[in-house]
């Protein structure tokens, strides 16, 4: 049976266009479509059980992958099998999941996945910029209580013009690359890089996106329309006490606000909450605390959420007893660590990073192997988060999506600020010691000392602040607040976070959780989050003021040289035999790649001796040295032939040529120890290659001055006619001589 197939187009205006299709594929999922633009495909499915789960939490699961037949390639490895999902799959699973997630219902715990895979590739399209848009469409075909359509843009911008959904060409040329999620009515994610623009610069890119979020909004709903909207199944709500509510509320508020008002630390405010709650709980008989269960503790965290955010809002007093503007105290340190390639540390508050930098040539660049794209990285950043970090002892299971994502994040906001001409392949790593809010902008911070420390010369250095809001919609009051602590980053109503230096943004990611923000809002938030970066970046130039001039001593030098493609095979040698060697003697590490354009040598030597690296240029300079003809160049008598001598260029070291004895003197030479002598100095005349013996042919001679009255005695040819040479035979080597007569005696 042919099945019935649903279709709706997006145009997005300059001849482009986004479908969504449904009715032919994976018909057993709760919801699946097609997404399709120009030749690039996007099959999203949707499941969720019916049964709830005994969590308290939604265990929502979305899932990208990139299919390497997508883009008629095989998967590398062994067992030629896609894997365990690359970075870059994990970065758009989160893109998606930061906006689907907040729109189920808070009680709403059934297993729900969300699988998104690229089953074809078009070059023209970056798929992930179609993941949002796929995995809302395919929910609004199913019966999952969600609560409106949601999409996601890329935003870039070329020449002042805004761009949605630009090509990977068009994005090296544009200087914004956001991706924004958004509903009809409110914008919920804001994640990208800039070219340090400014705030209002970012927020007319946010509102362009939005608009044409809109449309593809517009477009799932008269799909799900036209293919006959399900009915939202039915599922058990969590047990809900109104009365129970309020009286927790009552106990808890006071003493909650008095502990918040109190400015203490972390600690101390931890076991002052956990004391009240205790005191709460031990209030309910044992049959209270049965038959209650769990909305003891629920309803006690939302009396506390509320009264921290009544102290922000009616006395602009925060937990810490910070004002809403004002920084943690920060302390840094550069050359920490004596062994690394440069070092720093970054506290501020109780939030500490330590950050490392590693030098290295263009072999150790990070591989980037997608279906969606192949390439490397020169400057890459890792982050890892280890539990001690929070006072926790957990299992360590591998990098976490988390800290693929913050690292994505500080990485963005450095990249634009290192020069395109550093010739290193750059590494940072950032290690949290501490966390208390914000350890991907203490990243940030502690990177660029750490670039700066290692002598990478940054065009300006960049600082990063976490930022908050609370609001409240009845009264209109709101507080934004600077440098957030890790307890004030969920209860607020947004947490955003920006980098950037002296001069723009390079970098932000925002979560909003609001609907309805106003864009005035969100300029004044970015505004303030402006003074504090100004202010942190203060403290960074404070502790190093500019990158050092040079590497360290025990790092490694770089230095990169440009051959001839004719020589790349000569400096290599057989089987890779004279590079080897070389890297051996000079103990240096040697890397060449061709320029795909210009079929250049490109020659990298990196090494911590200066001396090594100066014997690698002058092996260089020796192979690719190529004399001109008609020029004089000093050489050295390097051995002694009994036609000649074996002479060397001084400027070239290893690059040999035959001085022929009859080309010492213009006298007639007998003995070439005669004219000269093992490691003699001296001028010849270079005649390029001679056509009779092939060879290249140098001249001392030459350039002396001729002798008065000197005649050339022209040379003898013994065999020219056929004649005999001085022993009587011919050509052919016959003996033609007639035997001699005896004398007749008289």
């Amino acid at each position: 049976m042919i099945p019935k197939v649903f279709r709706e187009v997006i145009d997005l205006g300059d001849g482009r266009e986004i479908s969504i299709e449904t009715g032919k594929l994976a018909k057993q999922a709760h919801g699946s479509v097609v997404v399709q633009s120009g030749k690039c495909m996007l099959l999203c499915t949707v499941v969720s059980n019916y049964k709830q789960s005994d969590v308290d939490f939604l265990p929502l699961t979305v899932d990208y992958r990139e299919k390497f037949a997508a883009a008629g390639r095989y998967p590398g490895g062994f067992f030629k099998r896609e894997a365990r999902p690359s970075d870059g799959e994990v970065l758009t699973m989160r893109l998606v999941d930061r906006v689907l997630r907040p729109l189920f219902p808070k009680d709403y715990h059934a297993e729900t996945q969300v699988m998104i895979q690229l089953m074809s590739h078009d070059p023209e399209v970056m798929p992930d910029a179609m993941a949002g848009l796929a995995a809302s469409a395919a929910i609004q075909l199913s019966d999952f209580p969600f609560e409106c359509a949601i999409s996601e843009a890329r935003v870039g911008r070329i020449n002042g013009e805004f761009i949605i959904n630009p090509t990977r060409a068009q994005l090296e040329e544009s200087d914004i690359d956001m991706m924004i999620g958004a509903s009809a009515d409110s914008v919920m994610m804001v994640e990208g890089e800039m070219d340090e623009i400014s705030e209002e610069e970012m927020t007319e890119a946010i509102k362009f996106a939005h608009e044409a979020i809109k449309v593809q909004c517009a477009a799932q709903l008269r799909l799900a329309e036209a293919i006959g909207k399900k009915e939202t199944r039915e599922y058990e709500p969590e047990r809900a006490d109104e009365e129970l509510a309020q009286k927790i509320h009552d106990m808890a508020y006071d003493k909650v606000y008095a502990v918040a008002k109190a400015g203490s630390s972390k600690k101390e405010r931890g076991m002052a909450f956990s004391e009240i709650k205790e005191e709460i709980i031990a209030s309910f008989t044992e049959e209270e605390i049965e038959d209650f269960g769990g909305l003891i503790s629920k309803y006690y965290s939302k009396a506390e959420k509320a009264a921290v955010r009544d102290l922000t809002l009616n006395e602009g007093l925060r937990l810490d007893g910070r004002k809403t503007d004002e920084i943690r105290p920060i302390w840094c340190e550069v050359d920490y660590l004596p062994s690394t390639h440069g070092s720093s540390i970054f506290t501020r508050g109780e939030t500490q990073a330590l950050a490392t930098v590693t030098l290295g040539t263009s072999r150790e660049a990070n591989q980037i192997d997608m279906p969606s794209y192949e390439g490397e990285e020169r400057f890459y950043l890792h982050y890892n988060f280890p539990p001690f970090s929070t006072g926790e002892a957990r299992p360590i299971r591998g990098t976490s999506r988390r800290e693929v994502g913050h690292g994505n994040l500080a990485q963005r906001a450095l990249k634009g600020m290192v020069p395109e001409d550093c010739p290193y392949t750059v590494r940072v790593v950032s290690e949290v010691l501490e966390s208390n809010g914000s350890s991907s902008m203490a990243t940030v911070c502690s990177g660029t000392m750490a670039l700066m420390d290692a002598g990478v010369q940054l065009k300006k250095p960049v600082s990063g602040i976490a930022m908050g809001l609370i609001s409240d919609a009845d009264s209109g009051k709101y507080a934004v607040l600077s440098d957030i602590l890790g307890d004030e980053d969920h209860l607020g109503d947004m947490d955003f976070k920006v980098t950037g230096t002296a001069d723009g943004i390079t970098a932000c990611q925002m979560d909003i959780k609001v609907k309805g923000l106003s864009y005035e809002i969100l300029v004044n938030a970015l505004k303030q989050a402006r003074d504090g970066r100004l202010h942190i970046l203060e403290k960074l130039t404070d502790t190093i003021a500019a990158p050092n001039e040079n590497v360290k001593a025990h790092a490694p030098k770089m230095i990169t040289r440009t051959i001839p493609g004719d020589y790349i095979g000569a400096l290599i040698g057989p089987g890779g035999k004279v590079i080897q060697e070389l890297q051996k003697e000079t103990n240096t590490t040697i890397v060449i790649n061709e320029d795909p354009v210009t079929e250049e040598g490109i020659v990298e030597i990196l090494g911590t001796d200066q001396e090594g690296i100066d014997a690698v240029l002058a092996k260089i300079d020796s192979i690719t040295f190529k004399p001109e003809k008609g020029s004089i160049y000093e050489v050295k008598v390097v051995k002694m032939l009994d036609f000649g001598a074996v002479v060397e260029y001084t400027e070239a070291p290893g690059n040999e040529v035959l001085l022929h004895i009859s080309e010492l003197a213009w006298e007639r030479t007998n003995n070439v120890s005669d004219i000269v002598k093992m490691g003699d100095i001296l001028d010849v005349k270079y005649f390029g290659i001679d056509p009779k013996t092939r060879k290249e042919k140098v001249s001392r001679k030459a350039i002396l001055p001729k002798p008065e009255g000197f005649a050339a005695r022209p040379p003898r040819d013994n065999n020219k006619g056929g004649g005999r040479d001085n022993r009587g035979r011919d050509n052919r080597g016959r003996d033609n001589r007639k035997p001699r007569e005896d004398k007749k005696e008289d």
